[in-house]
């Protein structure tokens, strides 16, 4: 498929707030090209953003997601450590839902079923008995509206009242910004009109060897969660956290992720490995929190992630075997890349004693993430 270059810029500003030290933001390149477009004409687009040290990330309209991020490891070298395909074609309806952007209500959502002022809603059934990543037609499976905007790239989706079975019309922003550090930052937004709930993420699955270079269990995984949410066999949570001391969820000091994820715990035998959500210490609305790293020994490449979310939801890919062709021809096989999706809890509309996940007209949802790549 042909790649039309269309836009090229040089930028330097000031960012409040991005990254953990205001520091000054130098973006040196912002690439906009055509990647294809679909059977009714929707153009789909992919940006290119590099700093100054040749380092880069990409990111595309097609469900605001990340397509890759290319970082040097100890000895100089870059590679792409983010998991995708080759083709924007591959990323509508991926089961693994790489790199994008789910909503309106990322993660499970028990039996498709919430109640909210007074007003029951029923939403499509798509994993197993639940409702998973906001439905079939969820964002990541769209089209967002996107430009540049004061450095960054955002990405807009307009959700209509109804839509997958969810209250109230809903804009959405998805903006990620770039820095000379080799910081992708993503803020996330939304307002409504009406009444609604809203969980909104980013499921980019890591690889810090280098995407399609082996499997994950060898990355040392750390996370500032001392508690986890217990679920059923449908990965529902139970209700209460429980403390990850003494479990194989314990990632407090660091371990490698493969270390336990066969024990004989029967969390683990539900989804075949890690897919659990944690519960971030200290987390406080609108607070950015360190929430943890990942590392490969191997390369030396280092991941730190900040948040302003309560939760985070690990997932070693236990399921990539048969996804869509990976790019450079690899085949992504089980645990061949990690998500880190920094949320709210999952079920949180059935459940009072989390954190709130409503929104109403007149407020405004906002989310950050940030993914701090370095090396060790």
């Amino acid at each position: 498929m042909a790649i039309f270059l269309l836009s090229f810029r040089i930028i330097i500003l000031n960012l409040k707030d991005f990254g953990r030290n205001n520091q000054k933001i130098h973006i040196m390149e912002i690439r906009k090209e055509l990647w294809g477009k679909t059977p009714c004409g929707k153009e789909m687009f992919l940006y290119t953003l590099i700093n100054g040290k040749g380092a880069y990330a990409q990111v595309s309209n097609v469900g605001a997601g990340i397509v890759s991020v290319v970082v040097p490891d100890r000895d100089g070298v870059l590679a792409d450590v983010v998991l995708g395909y080759p083709e924007p074609e591959s990323y509508f309806g991926d089961g693994p839902c790489a790199g994008k952007v789910p909503g309106r209500y990322a993660n499970r959502i028990a039996l498709g079923h919430f109640t909210l002022d007074g007003v029951e809603y029923t939403l499509p059934i798509n994993n197993g008995p639940n409702h998973l990543h906001g439905g079939p037609e969820g964002f990541q499976n769209k089209v967002w509206e996107s430009r540049e905007h004061e450095g960054g790239v955002e990405f807009l989706y307009y959700s209509e009242d109804g839509e997958q079975g969810y209250p109230g019309a809903l804009k959405a922003v998805a903006r990620y910004e770039w820095s000379e550090e080799n910081e992708l930052r993503l803020t996330l937004t939304a307002e409504t009109d009406a009444p609604t709930v809203i969980n909104l993420t980013n499921h980019a699955y890591f690889n810090l060897n280098g995407e399609g270079n082996g499997d994950i269990l060898g990355h040392t995984l750390k996370l500032n969660a001392s508690e986890y949410l217990p679920t059923d066999a449908t990965q529902i949570p139970l209700g209460e956290s429980a403390p990850v001391a003494g479990t194989p969820m314990d990632f407090v000091t660091g371990k490698p992720i493969g270390q336990d994820i066969n024990a004989d715990f029967e969390p683990l035998k539900i989804g075949k490995g890690y897919d659990h959500c944690w519960v971030i210490d200290g987390a406080e609305p609108g607070q950015l929190q360190f929430c943890g790293e990942l590392h490969a020994p191997e390369s030396g490449r280092l991941m730190e992630v900040f948040t302003t979310q309560p939760g985070v939801q690990i997932y070693t890919g236990n399921w990539l075997s048969g996804c869509p062709q990976g790019k450079n021809g690899h085949v992504y096989e089980d645990y061949t890349g990690v998500a880190i999706e920094c949320q709210n809890y999952p079920d949180a509309p059935n459940k009072a004693d989390y954190p709130c996940c409503v929104l109403r007209p007149g407020e405004v949802y906002e989310q950050a993430i940030i993914f701090a790549f370095s090396v060790r």
